[in-house]
């Protein structure tokens, strides 16, 4: 089956999304919360700790709460505006999916992926993602829905992507 589409850059958005979520990054996110909540109790000690307010310790624990708490949409935003800067200049794509591979191709470029590389999949509201087989699911491909000419195609390519790869 073929899908054609322009990737927008709320796909690639959706994309990192899936990713991030599901990724080394996650990990990532979770040690900067964690940091971030620790550095607010050490901001309310300095706040209201024994020996009176230390201002200068408070104001430096707060900018890094507040660097804490930017740095992850920061961080999600910027991969984003990255990988479209990459994808979109790429125009339409073309991807064909059988029961071996997905094969994405542009007027720059042909990549094929086979299902051992890309061993796992999410399905969101309009597209799926497909994430690769290492462990920090680094590699991440996408299957808008909206690039099939017949509506019926989605299903048929969830049935396949459910035969060759796990469903996150």
């Amino acid at each position: 089956m073929e899908l054609v589409y322009t990737p927008t850059r709320a796909d690639v958005a959706d994309a990192v999304g899936v990713q991030m979520q599901h990724g080394w990054f996650r990990w990532v996110l979770r040690a900067m919360r964690i940091v971030a909540v620790l550095a607010a109790l050490v901001l309310l000690l300095e706040l209201f700790g024994p020996g009176g307010p230390k201002p200068a310790g408070a104001a430096r624990m707060a900018g890094f709460v507040l660097l804490l708490v930017v740095l992850g949409p920061l961080a999600r935003w910027l991969t984003t505006r990255q990988m479209y800067a990459l994808v979109g200049r790429q125009g339409e794509f073309r991807a064909r999916v059988d029961e071996d591979s997905v094969r994405w191709t542009t007027r720059d470029s042909e990549i094929v992926q086979r299902w051992r590389l890309l061993n796992r999949y999410a399905e969101t509201p309009t597209q799926f993602v497909l994430l690769s087989a290492d462990k920090g699911r680094v590699g991440v491909g996408a299957l808008p829905k909206r690039g099939f000419a017949d509506p019926a195609d989605v299903d048929r390519l969830r049935e396949v992507l459910d035969r060759n790869l796990t469903r996150l």
